[in-house]
């Protein structure tokens, strides 16, 4: 099954930038060639973006917080796993702690003067050329252990963010377990009946070479099926087709 996820708003979306980011990141800084690292450091100057347009540790810790609100009122409820949730909490505690002690986030990269100038070259087509810098250069040409050990340093500043934002998400996608439906000559639509919702997820078969186009507002949600033809433009599918979807809320 290929799974895709529609965020209901700007600050789902965001969150989901950022793990799209860090999944880029962390992929990419591992032990290989010099031009991975490359895109490696672009994701991480993506993040460090990202941070400063928005404050999304501030917007983690207070998601944190409402569901660690939310846990502590299940204590006493009949049928709760207190042991597993007992777990939860450490793990939320230990996470929003790590999160509280970093400062501003990415601070100590902006604060890295190479790193600044090489964000800015890589910003430019091309720009990070020998001729355009060859610090950066040199540094590509240093053994591949070096090379890491330098990514991971810089990437150690995020990681508590990385942390929270995963188990914001994580809690969010587990909030719900999917239902098998079907749409109707590859539409559609279902009311929401005036509860909240942060996330659809849609899952549909691989076999099948069709994707989802999707629509929500706080009353509806709007699901097309499509797939595409030999110069990949989208094409309406017509038949009917089974998927599982969920609804998530925190």
């Amino acid at each position: 099954m290929i799974l895709f996820e529609y965020p209901f708003n700007e600050r789902v979306r965001a969150l989901m930038r950022l793990e799209y980011l860090f999944d880029r990141l962390t992929f990419f800084a591992q032990p290989g060639d010099a031009r991975l690292h490359q895109v490696a450091l672009a994701a991480l100057f993506d993040l460090l973006d990202a941070t400063e347009r928005a404050d999304m540790k501030s917007s983690v810790l207070q998601d944190l917080d409402r569901q660690r609100v939310a846990l502590l009122a299940l204590q006493d409820h009949p049928g709760v796993d207190t042991n597993a949730l007992q777990h939860t909490l450490s793990q939320m505690d230990s996470v929003t702690s790590n999160l509280i002690a970093t400062g501003k986030t990415g601070q100590t990269l902006r604060d890295n003067d190479w790193l600044t100038s090489l964000r800015g070259r890589l910003a430019v087509p091309g720009g990070g050329t020998q001729v355009d810098m060859p610090s950066f250069h040199a540094w590509q040409c240093r053994d591949v252990d070096a090379r890491c050990a330098d990514l991971q340093k810089w990437i150690e500043p995020l990681e508590p963010l990385k942390e929270g934002i995963a188990m914001v998400l994580g809690m969010l996608r587990e909030s719900t377990q999917p239902n098998a439906v079907v749409g109707s000559q590859g539409g559609f639509q279902q009311m929401l009946g005036g509860k909240v919702y942060q996330l659809l997820r849609v899952w549909v078969s691989d076999n099948e070479q069709i994707f989802p186009e999707i629509s929500a507002n706080k009353y509806m949600v709007w699901i097309r099926f499509a797939t595409q033809d030999g110069e990949l433009r989208p094409q309406a599918v017509a038949q009917d087709v089974s998927f599982k979807m969920a609804l998530c809320s925190l």
